[in-house]
């Protein structure tokens, strides 16, 4: 390394292809960024190739790429997340010093974040686990960044954060400081979930149009077409409109010959898991997560096909009013998704003590990230009037938009049952929609039941809360009634 040589405003770990397309977009920002990869051919490919005559500097080990960075250093690691994590933080920790930073841009597990947090800050060294989304295309161009941790880091890598990050209409970047410990990684899980649903919403619409009115790919081209200039206007409305147009080399539609098998890197599962600690109603993405399970059991679902019968899957509603009433439901199914998620973050921030801002967190999601769509900016007014809502459904312009969709939602939902066409985010959707509005549940019989076979007590509409009563429900099991506790 030459003696007087401008030192590196931060350090890149890890040149795949979101790596290498972060330090692009840093680069293009005006910083100057050095890079280390395990396998040093990278490095020399990348420097000699793509970055060439650009201020992106190479090191061959560690202790060279730690000695190019000026203070407070900051590393960025874009690994795999999990244990390449935790070994880079023990190899870099030796060389760095007090007030340097770690930063995981990965997928990295929210509890995972909050334990290497407590530890790096244990050394003397501070942690940013930030949720970055977007794709290549959103690293390269400017993505949804959503960092959390050790909360004096923020104003060492805000200037940097937020000029590489995506913007909204009035210049605002799509990244704010999210909370201390895992609260990141947390919201970038959430995200990830609610990607989950967003996907199975669309490829249930899109089912519904192919198998129950026999549309072609070209047809229902001009649907998603139509929609992206709407409400539902949005990255990945607008990917399966492109997706739909596109042909293989033979002309035909190459989306008919990919293999109807999905695959997943674990955050949606992460999310339905949390929802479940937290006793949060997460059925939407929980059913998206299970619809990937069940697609990947390819050749089950061949033999099952025939021999498990069921009705003709088509749907004998004029074309253009199923379509119609198809928009309504996957508009209004997209609402209860995005209810369950806040509804959940609500849930882990009063648990885990992060004070997030659900607005900011919108205004995140607006730009550069695979969720980006014009209906953020409806949930960021949402909270706008009302910082403490308990759940959007709530919210006027959200149960406006709810009651003029309900009839079509409910059409397609019925339509898809009669057909024998699975729908399963949009059927769980109308379901949370219509126990969230139910004043009286059947759970009095189910708490009579937990009750009498396990003296699990119940409480009664005429006594007050809390209080809670055994009933001797054969004349044999005497007055000992069970504990009460929620697992």
């Amino acid at each position: 390394m030459i003696t007087g040589v401008k030192k590196s405003d931060i350090g890149l770990i890890g040149l795949a292809v979101m790596g290498e397309n972060l330090v692009m977009n840093m680069e293009s920002k005006g910083f100057t960024v050095s890079v280390y990869n395990r396998t040093t051919q990278k490095v020399t490919d990348f420097i000699s190739g793509r970055s060439k005559g650009k201020n992106i500097v190479g090191a061959m080990s560690l202790e060279e790429f730690v000695l190019q960075l000026e203070k407070p250093r900051k590393v960025f690691l874009m690994v795999k997340a999990g244990q390449a994590v935790d070994d880079y933080i023990e190899a870099l920790i030796p060389l760095l010093e007090d007030g340097d930073i770690i930063i995981d841009g990965g997928n990295s597990h929210f509890p995972d974040t909050a334990r290497r947090t407590a530890y790096v800050e244990s050394k003397g060294l501070l942690y940013v686990g930030t949720g970055v989304s977007g794709g290549e295309e959103g690293a390269l161009k400017g993505p949804s960044m959503m960092p959390g941790g050790s909360a004096d880091a923020w104003e060492a890598v805000k200037p940097i954060f937020q000029a590489i990050s995506a913007k909204v209409e009035d210049g605002s970047p799509c990244c704010e400081w999210v909370g201390q410990g895992g609260a990141g990684h947390f919201v970038k899980m959430v995200h990830n979930g609610i990607e989950y649903g967003d996907m199975q919403l669309i490829c249930e619409a899109y089912q519904l149009m192919r198998d129950g009115l026999g549309m072609s790919a070209a047809g229902m081209y001009e649907v998603f077409a139509g929609w992206n200039s709407g409400e539902l206007d949005s990255y990945l409305i607008r990917i399966t409109r492109d997706i739909l147009a596109y042909r293989d080399t033979d002309g035909s539609p190459l989306v008919d010959k990919i293999l109807d098998t999905a695959g997943q890197k674990g955050t949606g599962k992460w999310a339905v898991i949390s929802a479940l600690d937290e006793g949060i109603a997460l059925t939407l993405i929980g059913e998206a997560v299970f619809s990937r399970c069940l697609s990947a059991i390819k050749d089950e679902r061949a033999v099952a096909s025939k021999t498990l019968k069921g009705p003709c899957p088509a749907i004998n509603i004029d074309k253009g009013t199923f379509i119609e009433a198809l928009r309504d439901a996957l508009f209004a199914s997209k609402i209860v998704s995005y209810a369950q998620g806040y509804a959940l973050m609500r849930s882990a921030a009063a648990a885990y003590g992060w004070k997030l801002n659900y607005g900011e967190i919108a205004l995140m999601w607006r730009g550069g990230c695979i969720i980006r769509s014009v209906f953020l900016g409806d949930i960021k007014k949402a909270f706008d009037r009302d910082p403490a809502l308990p759940n959007l459904l709530l919210d006027g312009y959200f149960r406006d938009k709810l009651a003029a969709a309900q009839s079509g939602w409910r059409t397609v939902c019925a339509a898809a049952i009669q057909a024998g066409i699975p729908a399963p985010a949009m059927t769980s959707a109308l379901s949370y929609y219509d126990g969230y509005r139910c004043e009286s549940l059947p759970a009095n019989l189910l708490q009579a039941q937990r009750d009498y076979f396990g003296a699990h007590t119940y409480e009664r509409l005429d006594a007050k809360r809390g209080e809670v009563f055994h009933t001797n429900w054969t004349g044999e099991g005497g007055t000992t009634a069970s504990g009460a506790y929620n697992a």
